[in-house]
C-alpha cells in the first residue's frame, strides 16, 4: 500500500478509479504479484496468455491491474494497452541474469512509448530472495532509472 500511495499519490488526489499496466518478461512475477495485491495471498499461477485484469480496491481507490503476458510473441501486443493508462508497474526477475539485456530493452521501449509519457512506473525487483539476484541497487543502474526525466519512478525489491 505504502509504495503505491508514495508513488501513485498525486493521482489519489482527483480521481477514485486508475487503470494500472503490470509488464515484464515471461516468468518475472507478474501474476503472482498481482493476486498478492488483490487477494492477499500467493497462488500457483499459468503463464498469462494475453492479458489478465483484476480489481483492487484500497483506502477506496480501485485499480484495475492490467497482466499482460511476457513471451516474446506477446510483447508486442502491450503498448495496445497503454491507451488510458495511470501507472505502470514493471516486474523484472532480479536473479535471472540471462533475461535483464532484452528485459532492459523491453524497458527503454516502454518508458518511450507516447502513451505513456509522464505515467509513473513502480519497478519490482522480483525473487530478491533466491541466490545470485541483483539489488535494486544494481538494477537501477543497469537500468539506467536515475537517467529518467519525463516519468516518476520507484523501485521496489519484492
Amino acid at each position: 500500500g505504502f509504495v503505491f500511495s508514495k508513488l501513485f499519490g498525486r493521482l489519489f488526489s482527483s480521481e477514485k478509479e486508475y487503470k494500472i499496466v503490470l509488464v515484464g518478461l515471461h516468468n518475472a512475477g507478474k501474476t503472482t504479484i498481482l493476486y498478492k495485491l488483490s487477494i492477499g495471498e500467493v497462488v500457483v499461477t499459468q503463464p498469462t496468455i494475453g492479458s489478465n485484469v483484476e480489481e483492487v480496491t484500497q483506502d477506496n481507490v480501485k485499480l484495475q491491474v492490467w497482466d499482460l503476458g511476457g513471451q516474446e510473441n506477446l510483447r508486442s501486443a502491450w503498448d495496445s494497452y497503454y491507451s488510458g493508462t495511470h501507472g505502470v508497474i514493471y516486474v523484472i526477475d532480479s536473479a535471472d541474469e540471462s533475461s535483464v539485456l532484452v528485459s532492459q530493452l523491453e524497458f527503454f521501449n516502454l518508458i518511450l512509448n507516447s502513451e505513456l509519457k509522464t505515467v509513473p512506473i513502480l519497478v519490482f525487483a522480483n525473487k530478491s530472495d533466491m541466490k545470485g539476484a541483483k539489488s535494486p541497487g544494481e538494477l537501477s543502474e543497469s537500468f539506467k532509472l536515475h537517467d529518467i526525466k519525463d516519468h516518476e519512478w520507484h523501485i521496489q525489491e519484492c
